[in-house]
């Protein structure tokens, strides 16, 4: 850009050179609109940097961090076979630590499994066939084809972005929402925010090796206050 002002300039001081004192009075006129589009330029990229970084201070408020966490969960599926019988889960966790939960069939009211999920191992307990299973979080990474690890449960539990690296995210303002796209060596995640808090209401995956294909689409929504915090109570 200065190189280019600079050579616009030259020329025309030597234009003004050949000719009277009016042209030189329409140079001023010239360069002006440069200098103006500088300026707007310059203003343009300071709200940029502004926009993005109370974004990121507003994820980051949002961003749920507890010692301990208790809920109990209403879990309603659909899978190629249709609507499946409702589940209601007890869960309980401690940070970092284990998580243990409780799956009873709601029509039933009768208990169904039981699970201790911890950093490095799973135990699931069948209460029908009255069978305990001992697995590693490697088995079931391996099982699921899905790379998650304890700390990926605990944030998709309390509602936080899962997959996302927030050191290397872009940011995107649309007319009602805020969108932010972030890429890992697992998985592209596009985020879209509220407005006006950036509380998280979408989130869609895809895998970053196109020959896997895996996808999935989570939509957060009805939040409430708990303890001071914003919490999505349903989710999809």
């Amino acid at each position: 850009m200065m190189n280019k002002i600079f050579l616009y300039t030259a020329i025309m001081i030597l234009f003004a050179g050949m000719h009277s004192c009016r042209t030189a009075k329409k140079i001023n006129t010239a360069i002006a609109p440069k200098d103006s589009t500088a300026k707007n330029i310059a203003q343009s990229v300071n709200d940029s940097i502004k926009f993005v970084n109370a974004v990121k201070g507003n994820m980051q408020n949002n961003f749920i961090d507890v010692r301990s966490f208790s809920a109990k969960i209403k879990v309603e599926i659909e899978d190629a076979q249709g609507k499946q019988p409702d589940v209601t889960a007890v869960v309980r966790m401690i940070k970092d630590s284990a998580m243990w939960v409780s799956l009873t069939a709601t029509f039933l009211n009768i208990e169904v499994y039981r699970a201790l999920i911890t950093k490095d191992s799973v135990i699931l307990m069948n209460k029908q066939k009255k069978e305990v299973q001992y697995r590693s979080l490697e088995y079931l990474q391996d099982v699921t084809s899905i790379p998650f690890d304890f700390g990926t449960l605990q944030n998709l539990l309390l509602g936080n972005p899962i997959f996302f690296d927030s050191t290397n995210v872009s940011f995107r303002k649309r007319e009602n929402f805020i969108m932010a796209s972030s890429v890992t060596a697992e998985f592209k995640n596009l985020l879209t925010l509220s407005l006006d808090r950036c509380l998280l209401t979408h989130s869609k995956l895809d895998d970053a090796d196109v020959y896997r294909n895996r996808t999935a689409d989570i939509t957060y929504d009805k939040y409430d206050q708990a303890d001071g915090r914003c919490f999505s109570t349903s989710r999809e």
